[in-house]
């Protein structure tokens, strides 16, 4: 699948990532926020503040893995239907370069779509101003849960 940045999902899909996307403690915690959702592609984005950054000022590779993971799973989200729930089943990350810059950038985008197993190819980018840097790319496997919608949290 490609990366149409100018497409949309339909907006009954948005919703549904939306809502699963607001009930994650950890990207709330990170501050992190979708900012697209296209069939088969989601954009995460991560703002570069003292909270999420290691001890030589980058943004930790853990909070980096942490938005990949999920732009990978909501990309898969976007192409499953209705009552089903999505699981990383693994995912393998490289980091090519310091995370840095005003913010990050996580690109999860669909591969191959199966009925219970999804790969989707993650990429994070530093964002300096109109400067983009590839920081880490990798892979993951998803897992369509079928009859388990999203569970609302507390």
């Amino acid at each position: 699948m490609r990366d149409q940045t100018d497409r949309q999902a339909s907006p009954e899909v948005r919703a549904r990532i939306r809502s699963s996307f607001e009930r994650q403690g950890l990207m709330r915690h990170l501050g992190a926020h979708i900012v697209h959702i296209a069939p088969g592609c989601v954009h995460i984005v991560l703002p570069n503040r003292p909270e999420v950054t290691q001890q030589h000022g980058y943004i930790h590779a853990g909070a980096t893995s942490a938005i990949a993971d999920s732009a990978g799973g909501y990309a898969a989200f976007t192409l499953f239907p209705e009552n089903t729930s999505v699981l990383t089943v693994e995912y393998k990350i490289n980091l090519l370069a310091p995370a840095e810059g005003d913010h990050l950038e996580a690109v999860g985008t669909v591969l191959k779509a199966g009925r219970t197993l999804t790969v989707c190819r993650l990429e994070v980018f530093g964002v300096q101003e109109e400067q983009r840097t590839l920081v880490a790319t990798g892979q993951q496997t998803l897992m369509c849960v079928r009859h388990r919608s999203e569970q609302p949290g507390p």
